[in-house]
């Protein structure tokens, strides 16, 4: 009777470390990413400056509200 229960838990246990062996190696699938939607934002290059203590970048507001320092150059 308890043998039973040992080989059981023992066909259960070769199984697991089966399928977690053969799944486990499978190679990840990866895609090349969408080509991005026009959302009028320009991607090129854009220096960041401010405007008074406002930090910007290609003409729209970055830096959370935190006051610019005075070395990023003013537009």
């Amino acid at each position: 009777m308890y043998s039973s229960i040992g080989s059981r838990r023992r066909t259960g246990a070769t199984l697991a470390l089966f399928l977690l062996a053969v799944i486990a190696p499978a190679p990840a699938s990866a895609r090349e990413p969408a080509a991005p939607e026009d959302t009028g934002i320009n991607t090129g290059y854009c220096p960041l400056t401010r405007i008074g203590t406002q930090l910007v970048r290609c003409d729209n507001l970055t830096g959370a509200g935190v006051p610019a320092p005075y070395w990023i150059p003013e537009q």
